[in-house]
């Protein structure tokens, strides 16, 4: 299915994922880089060694999640917008995730919006904890939402209503 569409299959994805375990102690970035390509952004940015590509360029970045702070700035240097942020470690029903988000308008803190998975279909309504703006011209936006914990593996966006 992938290479027919692009969409990762469940067992794609969940091997992407941290152990639950890492999941409930904290925010940790899932990094789900698929294709091997020329890209080290978030290796760079990383400054706790969480994220590795190796000697060379076009490797799939690995996660070290021991080393992941889940502080999000990978998320905001991915040009493939390919990596988000899950939190578990706040509530035993809902999960924590950090998104990246390329359009206008950003939703806002308190909204309760459209959320998507990786083929766009809404899958469920998801409230907005926060939404981060950089003003740097080479980071993008980051929406942090709370989600039921039976989606976090489905959840990859967010729609908002036009305002």
């Amino acid at each position: 299915m992938f290479e027919k569409t692009g969409i990762p299959s469940e067992e794609m994805i969940r091997e992407k994922f941290p152990p639950i375990e890492r999941i409930n102690k904290g925010p940790v970035a899932v990094v789900e880089c698929y294709k091997e390509i020329p890209c080290n952004p978030c290796e760079t940015a990383c400054r706790f060694s969480a994220i590795t590509i190796g000697e060379d360029i076009n490797n799939i970045p690995v996660l070290n999640e021991d080393n992941c702070t889940g502080c999000a700035i990978c998320l905001s240097k991915c040009p493939g917008l390919a990596i988000m942020v899950v939190d578990g470690s706040k509530s035993d029903t809902t999960v924590q995730v950090k998104l990246p988000y390329e359009f206008l308008p950003l939703p806002s803190a308190g909204e309760t919006v459209k959320g998507l998975d990786r083929e766009g279909k809404i899958i469920a309504d998801v409230k907005v904890l926060q939404v981060q703006n950089p003003k740097s011209f080479d980071r993008t936006p980051v929406v942090t939402i709370e989600a039921d914990r039976s989606i976090m593996y489905k959840i990859r966006n967010i729609r908002t209503e036009a305002k």
